[in-house]
């Protein structure tokens, strides 16, 4: 008896090869296998098929739209098969009247090369020009500006009186030229040119010592755009504006005459570092003396201001030998008198500044310290003469550019100069003539052995000069002092 749940064949040889198929799937799968071939419906025979044994497979349909969504949804029970879930479409709440509606940002069409001249990390035109007469600070700021460059740090000029001295000479990327040897053309191969190793977006820095005898400026205009140009000068520079003068406008554009005009011509930054002023010496000597780690008394630091005055290189060489002479300790006045060569100079310039005043006390406390510390008679000598020819140009000077002259006329310094010009309105040039002759004197009867000692008539000459009476050595010479026509 068939089962009701069967279906039927049509066809006697479909139904006897579905049997028999069904029962080999039973034997070797297992009782699974009865129940599937249960719900499998057997494939109904055309009209015209054949009554031979052979079995067809039915035809897989193509899978649609609708199937392929129908595919896509989880399985489920015959009774949830039926349901249907709609989902319905997120609403969107009004737009508010303080929220305008806002339009899509427009954008323009892409380039590669205003992209890449617009990128970070490509390097923009940079030209620097450091002058001035104060090498080790110009130095100083240049090892604070080509880092920060490098670096693509800020460049704004920093505290000084921290700033380490510099060592550009391991930095990657830093070419080193000298204008009074290099020619125009090697400095602009420079900024073209690219080291082995170096990335291709590395920034360049071009540093030209010595700018002052760049003759050719078209370079500066011309230098690439991939490269900084730092130029330095250790004088200083003038504008075609500050020497133009009377000189007539011309109206058509003409060739940058000096080097600071080349630089502006270009968007360049002028930096000028000027020279210490008399009062901010002591400043600098206590910063560097704590950078380094020395101790140094105040009455110390006053000795070394003006036995060294505003060299500030030299500043930095007294300060560093008086810090390994301490060697920890607190560095005193005496110990600045005993290894600063121009301390001896400072003390003697505070003689003539007793002498100036006409304070004898004082001018002779100051000889006799002099004379204690071993400094020959013949020396202190020389350095008071030199201390009034100082005078002698102080009394002189109208403006600072007049200082600078007569510093490079007597090899002396402008700060001297200066420090001189408040003790030089107090005498006058017949003042200045009479302590020539009194001390050409003194020299003379040392000389010649007129007097009893070379101290006596260094003490007379002093004495002399303070304006005490009987104190005059011209009367022990045999002829005139020579005078001048």
């Amino acid at each position: 008896m068939e089962r009701p749940d069967r279906p039927r064949a049509r066809h006697p040889a479909i139904a006897r090869s579905g049997s028999a198929r069904t029962h080999r799937r039973r034997d070797a799968r297992g009782p699974f296998t009865r129940e599937r071939s249960r719900r499998r419906r057997p494939v109904a025979p055309s009209r015209h098929v054949s009554m031979s044994r052979r079995i067809t497979a039915r035809r897989r349909r193509m899978p649609t739209r609708s199937s392929r969504r129908s595919s896509q949804r989880p399985r489920s029970s015959r009774s949830a098969r039926r349901t249907v879930m709609v989902i319905q479409r997120p609403r969107r709440s009004r737009p508010s009247g303080a929220c305008p509606r806002t339009a899509p940002t427009a954008t323009a069409p892409w380039s590669s090369l205003s992209m890449a001249l617009s990128s970070s990390s490509t390097p923009t035109r940079m030209v620097f020009l450091l002058h001035g007469e104060d090498p080790f600070r110009t130095r100083l700021r240049l090892g604070e500006l080509v880092p920060a460059i490098l670096g693509s740090r800020t460049v704004t000029a920093g505290d000084l009186t921290r700033a380490a001295e510099p060592r550009l000479g391991g930095l990657l990327g830093v070419s080193h030229h000298d204008a009074r040897v290099d020619s125009a053309a090697v400095i602009a191969m420079s900024g073209q040119a690219q080291g082995l190793f170096d990335p291709i977006d590395e920034r360049r820095v071009v540093v030209v010592e010595h700018a002052e005898a760049l003759r050719e400026l078209d370079v500066i205009g011309s230098f690439p755009n991939e490269a900084a140009l730092v130029l330095v000068s250790v004088e200083r520079l003038q504008s075609s504006r500050a020497r133009r003068g009377s000189r007539t406008r011309s109206s058509a554009p003409s060739a940058p005459a000096t080097l600071i005009d080349a630089v502006a011509a270009t968007g360049g930054a002028v930096e000028r570092i000027e020279r210490l002023a008399p009062g901010e010496v002591p400043r600098w000597i206590e910063a560097r003396a704590r950078l380094h780690g020395v101790k140094v008394a105040p009455e110390a630091v006053s000795m070394l201001a003006s036995a060294v005055g505003p060299d500030t290189e030299r500043i930095e060489q007294e300060v560093q030998k008086l810090g390994a002479y301490a060697g920890g300790a607190v560095v005193t006045a005496d110990d600045v008198r005993s290894l600063v060569a121009g301390a001896i100079e400072a003390d003697v310039f505070e003689l003539t500044q007793a002498v100036v005043r006409h304070d004898a006390t004082t001018a002779i406390g100051t000889l006799e310290r002099l004379l204690a510390d071993g400094n020959a008679v013949q020396q202190i000598l020389a350095l008071l003469l030199w201390q009034f020819r100082v005078l002698l140009f102080a009394s002189a000077m109208r403006s600072n550019a007049d200082a600078e002259r007569m510093a490079k006329a007597i090899r002396s310094t402008p700060g001297a100069i200066t420090r001189a010009t408040a003790f030089a309105r107090r005498v006058t040039r017949a003042d200045i003539v009479r302590a020539y002759e009194a001390i050409y004197a003194t020299d003379q009867v040392i000389k010649t052995g007129r007097a009893d000692s070379d101290v006596t008539a260094l003490m007379l000459c002093v004495l002399d000069l303070c304006g005490v009476a009987n104190a005059d050595l011209r009367d022990m010479l045999l002829v005139e002092p020579p005078r001048r026509g």
